[in-house]
């Protein structure tokens, strides 16, 4: 990976640690307990409750894509940044750009 690919892929991980945070801040705050004592109603409840639920899963997939991106982050100095960690081939730096916290080539992750 050229130097220039590697500064570009910094400034877009420390953008999307940006993003993912205040991501993550946002779903904490839609997945706080619905009381019962709030008059929405039984199906308005039924509801916030299912949508409490979407936003669970949503969260603890931005803490792990936050935790992936931090890991990539102290990484991308590493001479084998940008290795595929199974087949040990390059992966394209269209995809690192993608998914920054990516460790597999596109082939090895489809698998």
């Amino acid at each position: 990976m050229k130097r220039e690919e590697r500064s570009a892929l910094k400034s877009k991980i420390e953008a999307a640690i940006v993003k993912t945070t205040a991501e993550l801040e946002r779903l904490e705050e839609a997945t706080k307990p619905i009381a019962p004592e709030n008059a929405i109603g039984r199906v308005s409840r039924m509801d916030a409750i299912n949508n409490r639920g979407v936003s669970e899963a949503a969260l603890r997939s931005a803490r792990r894509k936050l935790t992936n991106l931090k890991i990539a982050l102290t990484k991308i100095d590493a001479e084998n940044f940008g290795i595929c960690a199974r087949c040990k081939r390059p992966i394209a730096p269209a995809r690192l750009m993608y998914m920054p916290e990516s460790t597999e080539c596109v082939r090895c992750a489809d698998r």
